[in-house]
């Protein structure tokens, strides 16, 4: 079984929510670790795990950001990471798969199965093996507790529900 772990200096882990419903909100994760095993060399067998500590979003607005770390949003003292844990890696072509899994946030855990871009495999200037994927995906931020909103004066909803998730995901194989 070959094991590869997730590069966090070549990765990045990304949401966008609208807000107003006019512009996106962009932000990501600045610590995270996931793990990827397979035995087959295009990945049909994949296990997929990753996890990304809350105190560590940004959404380059510290009083955001501490709106989100607060029990309103993904209560980060009592909820200090989020999780998935993959169920199946499907195998659609060459380049596309699709990642079903398990993803708890605030202590809640949905299936949720997300787009998956294959970049490649390649060896670095270092020797080491490197594999590259983009996953998208959309998940509704109520299902997982984070409910707060308000609804302005002209009767617009001030977030969506719709969270699209983004990540670039570089993994280097483990000797």
């Amino acid at each position: 079984m070959a094991t590869y772990k997730i590069d966090p200096a070549h990765s990045e882990i990304l949401f966008k929510v609208k807000h107003l419903m006019i512009t996106n909100v962009t932000g990501s994760f600045g610590k995270f670790e996931g793990t990827l095993e397979s035995d087959a060399d295009d990945f049909s067998d994949a296990k997929a795990s990753f996890e990304a500590d809350i105190d560590s979003v940004s959404t380059n607005n510290e009083q955001r950001d501490g709106h989100l770390k607060s029990e309103e949003f993904f209560a980060a003292e009592k909820f200090p990471k989020l999780s998935f844990v993959s169920t199946a890696f499907t195998k659609l072509s060459a380049e596309e798969y699709t990642l079903t899994g398990d993803l708890t946030i605030k202590g809640i855990t949905n299936p949720v199965t997300l787009n998956v871009e294959y970049g490649g495999t390649t060896n670095d200037p270092w020797g080491q093996t490197k594999v590259g994927f983009e996953i998208s995906g959309k998940i509704n931020r109520k299902d997982f507790g984070l409910t707060w909103g308000v609804v302005t004066e002209a009767g617009s909803v001030l977030l969506s529900d719709d969270v699209k998730l983004a990540l670039n995901v570089q993994f280097t194989k483990q000797a």
